[in-house]
């Protein structure tokens, strides 16, 4: 079974090329298709967060993980599926990151911390409401937090 998925916006910010790091301070533009109207962001201003769900369109069939490997390839991780990593080379090229909403303008939104590259396409974007947030105690392997030490600086 296949799906047929539209771009709902696209982001516009300074970052041009992939990288792992460094990502919490960058400001993007998301900016909606032309088909959508303006009204589908209607509300969003109430909001302190959006999660946005994008597309890595730069990832070539060829680079996608299907097999267990070493996050960033460094060998003092252990072996882990993309599954249990959040790296851009995934089946479905499929991203999510909660932002922060700086403005909601007529046909865009402002956010801080979106780690999608220049011209990367949006496939969705909702607000974040605190009970959809995780219950009780988060818990990830040291590796994860060594790996996103510098992520968000």
């Amino acid at each position: 079974m296949q799906y047929m998925i539209q771009p709902v916006a696209t982001v516009s910010n300074s970052r041009k090329t992939i990288k792992d790091d460094h990502w919490g301070e960058i400001i993007s533009t998301i900016e909606l298709s032309e088909n959508l109207h303006e009204e589908s962001l209607k509300g969003l201003e109430d909001f302190s967060h959006i999660e946005i769900i994008f597309y890595f369109d730069q990832v070539s069939d060829e680079q996608i993980q299907y097999e267990a490997r070493h996050p960033r390839n460094n060998q003092n991780y252990p072996k882990v599926g993309i599954f249990a990593q959040r790296g851009k080379n995934r089946p479905n090229k499929i991203g999510i990151t909660m932002v922060e909403l700086v403005e909601v303008k007529q046909r865009a939104l402002i956010v801080k911390g979106l780690d999608a590259i220049d011209g990367t396409p949006i496939i969705d974007m909702k607000p974040v409401m605190k009970e959809f947030l995780p219950k009780g105690i988060i818990k990830q392997p040291a590796w994860s937090t060594d790996l996103m030490k510098a992520y968000w600086e």
